[in-house]
This record gives C-alpha cells, structure tokens and sequence, in this order.
C-alpha cells in the first residue's frame, strides 16, 4: 500500500484527520446503505470502490502499531490527563 491509494481511501470516505476504527465501519456501512442497488442506487462501480476503500483502510488499521503508552493514552483521553493534572487542586479536586 502507498500513501496515495491511503488518500484516495479517505476521500471515498470523506475522512479527513483522526478516525476511530469504529467510526470507518460506520462510514462504511453508511456509503453502502445509500449506494447498493438494492436500495435504489445503481452505482455498481462506486459500491467496489467504497469496498476497496474501506479494504485499504482496514489493512492500514491492521498493520497499525499501538502505542500503549501513559503518554499516548494522555494525547487520546485529555480527560483524563486534565483529571491527573488537577486531581489535588483545592478547587477543581476531591
């Protein structure tokens, strides 16, 4: 796979930036429900290239290397790091 056919996957997806796992099967499901044939569309050729979109973004999710670290958790759950950081805070903490 090449950083092209990556791109070309995320505009059929109209994706820009960070996406969850959950969020491209949501996509997905999304573009095939109002493109199938079956459900009024007659755009065979759009519905294999949804799935060969959504085929590209799958393996890419795959061979993904997860970090697991605190730091990483952080940058994804600021919540969370905003919890930490004013946990003992008379005001904002317990």
């Amino acid at each position: 796979m090449e950083f092209e056919d990556l791109r070309e996957a995320l505009d059929v997806f109209s994706l820009t930036g960070k996406a969850s796992l959950q969020e491209i099967k949501a996509r997905h499901r999304a573009l095939v429900k109002r493109h199938h044939p079956d459900a009024g569309g007659s755009e065979n050729d759009r519905i294999r290239q949804i799935n060969a979109a959504y085929q590209i973004l799958l393996a890419y999710c795959r061979d993904y290397r997860f970090s697991f670290s605190r730091e990483e958790f952080l940058e994804q759950r600021p919540e969370e790091r905003l919890r930490r950081q004013f946990a003992q805070d008379p005001i904002w903490g317990h």
